[in-house]
């Protein structure tokens, strides 16, 4: 019976050892399991958290900055508007003056044929006297005025013929001239700027 006793005991501690050894293992991988588990629910969690977020943003814009780039968008449509405006305008001012210059010349032009009669008609014994003098004078001066604002005589005799700048009222046949050239000029032409005023009136040889 003694012995029995001492046994037991041994045997007693030798199953009470390795219940002591295989149950912490058994708890610490089941407490591991479940601790990585709900970590990574967690941050599963948090990833969709900040996902849904994410989209919400990129789905989702300011109204104030949808407001902002429609009215900057007006501003320039306004400006561009106003600029082509401003454009046309200057053109047709330009335009418009340019139309009304022209007529003043066209109307100035038969004052400057009548001066030119004159002279021509006056004798050399005239053309000396102090009132022709002073005609020329005034003519010369009326020339260099309308120089000034742009208005020029078109050549024209000795030039080849150019149905841009003169009118030909008559044709002959003349040695002494090349083809297609203005012989003679019987009313001058003008131009204000790069515009005909007026063509001039010639006859043109060969």
């Amino acid at each position: 019976m003694a012995e029995q006793e001492v046994k037991n005991p041994d045997a007693t501690m030798e199953e009470a050892v390795e219940e002591t050894m295989e149950a912490p293992v058994e708890e610490t991988i089941a407490g591991d399991t479940e601790e990585t588990v709900e970590t990574a629910e967690a941050e599963a969690t948090e990833e969709t958290k900040e996902g849904k977020g994410l989209f919400k943003k990129k789905e989702k814009k300011d109204k104030r900055d949808e407001q902002i780039a429609e009215l900057n968008d007006k501003v320039l449509r306004q400006m561009a508007e106003f600029e082509n405006f401003r454009k046309r305008t200057e053109k047709e001012k330009a335009a418009m003056f340019e139309i009304g210059a022209k007529s003043i010349v066209e109307k100035l032009l038969p004052v400057i044929d009548n001066f030119e009669r004159g002279l021509a008609a006056l004798s050399e014994a005239e053309k000396n006297g102090a009132f022709a003098q002073g005609i020329d004078k005034i003519y010369k001066q009326l020339l260099t005025e309308l120089a000034e604002a742009g208005v020029t005589p078109i050549e024209a005799v000795g030039k080849e013929f150019n149905p841009d700048f003169h009118n030909a009222v008559m044709h002959i046949e003349d040695e002494n001239f090349g083809e297609n050239i203005v012989a003679e000029e019987f009313q001058k032409g003008y131009m204000y700027k790069d515009s005909v005023v007026r063509h001039s009136m010639v006859k043109v040889a060969n």
